[in-house]
């Protein structure tokens, strides 16, 4: 047997759902003031916690371009330092070539100068020797110096069967990836007035 007092509720409320002045909220609307109350949440969060943004670690350093020595492809990137040490290597978005991208690579490269490995000073082997020994850079110029004017002089050709020649071929040149132009031309200039024949250029890894 029904309830009365449900058969007295049921007109009533059919006539809500079909009055149009009843105020219903749409799910637009609901999603509306979903997003907003949760962005006032996160402002007021924020504001109470921490700062909304963090402070760039680059403010105040001396930014420098130059080109990734990684490989051939040439990236720009951009070498933040402050007080002579490298802070911050990132992707020169002015650069014609990789506009502000870097591989995994380039990336790192704050990794390859601030590493407790990595070399600083010579070190030198004496032939048939068995043991480092640690040189300044003016003794290995030095030594470099003396030892390619040496073999110049020693191996140094004006004629080969009667044709004017010029050359040495007891020395050879190979560049690498980390040269970029500005200093490849020069040290090809250097070698072809040495005389070198065997000049090479390695920029495809």
């Amino acid at each position: 047997m029904k309830d009365k007092h449900e058969d007295e509720r049921r007109p009533q409320d059919h006539g809500d759902a079909n009055n149009p002045a009843a105020p219903r909220s749409t799910r637009r609307q609901f999603l509306k003031g979903l997003t907003t109350g949760t962005v006032a949440i996160g402002a007021l969060t924020q504001a109470g916690c921490a700062p909304a943004i963090p402070p760039l670690k680059t403010r105040g350093a001396t930014a420098t371009t130059t080109v990734c020595p990684f490989c051939g492809v040439g990236c720009g990137q951009v070498v933040s330092t402050r007080a002579g040490k490298v802070i911050h290597i990132e992707g020169d978005p002015g650069h014609p070539i990789s506009e502000g991208t870097l591989c995994s690579k380039g990336a790192a490269g704050i990794q390859v100068v601030n590493n407790s490995r990595r070399l600083q000073k010579v070190l030198y082997r004496k032939p048939n020797g068995v043991k480092w020994e640690e040189k300044s850079w003016d003794w290995a110029f030095e030594r470099i110096a003396a030892r390619v004017k040496e073999t110049r002089d020693k191996t140094f050709k004006t004629t080969v069967d009667g044709r004017v020649v010029n050359r040495t071929e007891a020395i050879a040149c190979l560049g690498g990836s980390a040269l970029d132009n500005e200093e490849a031309y020069p040290l090809a200039k250097l070698m072809r007035a040495l005389g070198l024949v065997y000049l090479e250029h390695q920029a495809r890894l």
